[in-house]
């Protein structure tokens, strides 16, 4: 069974950073595209980005294109998510997931692990 941890969510003030961890078990993370998906309070799915298995391709929602940078250690089976420059609206239960494309038709896709609360408030 393939299983997701989230972890390093928490609460920040507007311009600071966070730093995203996703432990993978179950498979190796080399052997999966990995993405990142978020969900806002009392709103839809949203997928912030996504890396190619071998780690040379990125992808980036606009609303976080400059900010937020995706990585990962295939040697230690984690995926990492850096944000800076955070925004209130960046305030979301923020998901990990075994595939590039996290969402289809508004619903998840992939293996999903059970989120980290990021809060960006003064």
């Amino acid at each position: 069974e393939e299983q997701l941890v989230e972890s390093g969510g928490g609460l920040v003030h507007p311009g600071g950073s966070l730093r995203l961890s996703c432990a993978a078990s179950g498979f190796l993370l080399g052997s999966r595209d990995m993405s990142w998906a978020r969900q806002a309070p009392g709103k839809g799915l949203e997928w912030v980005s996504s890396i190619r298995r071998g780690g040379t391709r990125t992808s980036y929602a606009d609303s976080v294109k400059g900010r937020f940078t995706i990585s990962r250690d295939n040697g230690k089976n984690m995926l990492y998510l850096q944000m800076t420059s955070l925004k209130p609206e960046d305030t979301a239960v923020y998901y990990c997931v075994n595939r590039w494309e996290p969402v289809l038709y508004g619903s998840r896709n992939g293996d999903w692990g059970r989120g980290t609360q990021v809060t960006v408030s003064l």
